[in-house]
Order: structure tokens, then sequence, then C-alpha cells
């Protein structure tokens, strides 16, 4: 289906998760799947108050334009918008997993997309594409900006703060939960 047709054009909050989520049985990362092979993180997380990750294909420049971009788990679809202001085409997809016997959520955040496959509320497969690497419409070289967040529908943000409140490591997060 073309993007278009399915993209919808908003800018409102994520909504919350439902309780009938489906437990993933582990993460992967977004590119490169399952192991980020190609790809570099060149921004990360915490460095220069980044909330997220800038993930890059190893070719520079923009030879990782129309690159997929996967589920790193399997969850649920809460949002699928155009941002403007260096946001681009932006999916968000809620997921729960078991850590020491106790069930949690997190919510992940894919950003500057170039073309957006899934639309709100579907149910994803870890592994599966859900769109493809972009430059938030000519603003960046592309990349694809990814975020992990412990708190379910905060605001989308600017990418960058010194309050990390609700946000985790990606990589860091990833590497924890690799499916076994």
């Amino acid at each position: 289906m073309a993007m278009e047709s399915r993209l919808e054009q908003s800018s409102v909050m994520a909504s919350t998760v439902q309780p009938d989520m489906v437990i993933t049985d582990g993460f992967d990362f977004p590119v490169g799947a399952p192991s980020a092979k190609g790809y570099y993180n060149a921004q990360k997380f915490g460095v220069n108050n980044h909330l997220g990750d800038d993930w890059n294909g190893v070719g520079g420049g923009n030879t990782d334009f129309g690159d997929p971009v996967y589920s790193v788990g399997k969850g649920r679809v809460t949002e699928v918008s155009q941002f403007f202001g260096g946001w681009g085409k932006v999916v968000r997809v809620a997921y729960s997993y078991q850590e020491n016997g106790v069930e949690k959520q997190v919510e992940s955040l894919y950003a500057h997309m170039d073309s957006v496959y899934v639309k709100k509320d579907e149910v994803l497969s870890r592994g599966q594409k859900l769109g493809t690497i972009g430059n938030a419409e000519g603003i960046y070289l592309s990349h694809l900006h990814f975020e992990i967040r412990n708190k379910i529908a905060l605001p989308l943000g600017q990418g960058y703060s010194k309050d990390q409140t609700g946000y985790l490591d990606p990589t860091k997060f990833i590497k924890a939960h690799r499916p076994k």
C-alpha cells in the first residue's frame, strides 16, 4: 500500500499500551537485523544529551537511504505520524516482556523514516520490516533515530535532554534482552 495512504497526518501523543499486549520473546536491533550488521551507532544514547541511538550504514553519507527498518520485538504499533521540525515520519511500537518473572513494558520510537509500511494498532513480529531509513525530508543525511522509553506515551520531545527520565539506552537494553 502506498505510504501516503497509510501514514496518519497527526501530531497527537501515542496511545497507551493495550492490556492485551502479547509478550515478546526478546529484542533485536532495528537495522541489520538481528545484530546491526553493516551499521554503526553514530551518536549514542547520552552523548550530547542524546535520548536515543542514531544508526548509520557503514557506507556513510546517504548510502543507507531506503534500507529496511525492523521491529525490535513483537509489539503493537501505537503511533504512525508525520512530524515536522526535524522528526520526519515517526513510528512508535509498544512491547511487553518478562524480566525476573515480572511483566514490563517499553515503547520504541523510530524517526526520520522515508517509508512506513505499518499502521496504528497493528501487531508486529520481532524482525518484521516496518519501514525504511530516511532523512526527515532532506533535513539530515539519512539515518535512523531510535529510542527506547520505559514510560509509554511520553510526548515526542526534542531528542536531546539532560533529563533522561523515561528513556533507556537502546543498545544496552537490546543487548540485555536478546532472544534466548
